[in-house]
């Protein structure tokens, strides 16, 4: 396996975008047969459909027999169960409120990592950070105020509340999920990490089976196998983004997903953004971005300081 070449950020910064685009568009593929599929079994598409494309990746870069050994299948289990509730969660939201918001309010994840990585990892987080997770909470505040102020209201506004409620909670699973991503790289290679996910959503998925199932029609069985595919696409695209550039310069990029979301939903399912909306999700996306430039800073200052202990 050849290693990382981060001198191409362009590369880097095309692939991140490219896994944005497949990603989005995954997730209005699952929107548009939210109506009839169930969230578990939207899963279990999205998870089973990936794993061809996933292990022909691995056959082409040559890595199928190395890149599949486990050292710790026990946290390789738990970042698949966190995994896969964030992905159920997101994708009953998606069935319950527009496509731009439920992208927004999956934009807590990133902010929530950093409470966690403190919480669970005993990573030191200085105020700045902490201040600029303060600042993208209060937008996912912003965007959440109006639905939940809609608890008591009509059927349908209760049920938009709902879906907030369950795209914040998938949010924070997929926070958990990234901490266990982080224990695993430690020991694991990140071809396992992707692999086995998709495995575990898998199996997992089979047990909303008593939820009710159902038998798909055969152009939601077309989009429920594309969008498996594409999201295995995507997650090779992801992964492959970061061998060019550094996390700092294409993490940005994520942020991309709110303008495709805006577009997708606006002239695919006439969703049109509200105004606390936009103005939640841009100081997440503010917070964000701060957060992303804080870390290259220190990462800078990390570099630096093992340059000084190293002698010449």
């Amino acid at each position: 396996m050849a290693p990382p070449d981060r001198a191409h950020p362009l590369t880097g910064i095309a692939l991140k975008i490219t896994s944005v685009t497949l990603f989005i568009t995954m997730a209005s593929l699952i929107k548009a047969t939210s109506g009839h599929i169930p969230p578990g079994e939207a899963v279990f598409f999205r998870s089973f459909f990936a794993i061809p494309v996933i292990l022909v990746w691995l056959m082409l870069r040559g890595d199928l027999r190395t890149g599949l050994r486990v050292r710790s299948p026990l946290n390789h289990f738990w970042r698949g169960f966190v995994g896969t509730a964030a992905m159920g969660l997101g994708f009953a939201a998606l069935g319950l409120l527009p496509l731009p918001e439920v992208t927004a309010l999956g934009y807590a994840a990133p902010l929530l990592v950093v409470v966690f990585a403190a919480m669970f990892l005993n990573e030191q987080v200085g105020l700045f950070r902490i201040g600029a997770v303060g600042l993208g909470l209060a937008g996912v505040l912003i965007v959440l105020a109006p639905r939940l102020t809609a608890l008591s209201g009509p059927t349908v506004e209760t049920m938009q509340a709902v879906g907030a409620m369950l795209a914040l909670t998938g949010a924070i699973c997929a926070a958990l999920a990234q901490i266990y991503v982080r224990k695993l790289v430690q020991t694991e290679e990140t071809s396992a990490i992707v692999f086995y996910f998709s495995v575990t959503s898998t199996l997992l998925s089979f047990l909303t089976i008593p939820f009710g199932w159902v038998q798909p029609s055969g152009p939601e069985f077309g989009l429920l196998v594309l969008a498996g595919l594409l999201g295995g696409l995507g997650q090779i695209f992801l992964t492959s983004s970061y061998r060019f550039a550094d996390a700092s310069v294409v993490a940005p990029f994520d942020y991309a997903s709110i303008l495709l979301a805006l577009g997708i939903g606006y002239f695919i399912f006439d969703e049109v953004p509200t105004s606390a909306m936009l103005t939640g999700a841009s100081l997440v996306i503010l917070a964000g971005i701060i957060i992303i430039w804080r870390e290259h800073q220190l990462g800078i200052r990390r570099n630096r300081a093992r340059s000084a202990r190293t002698p010449e």
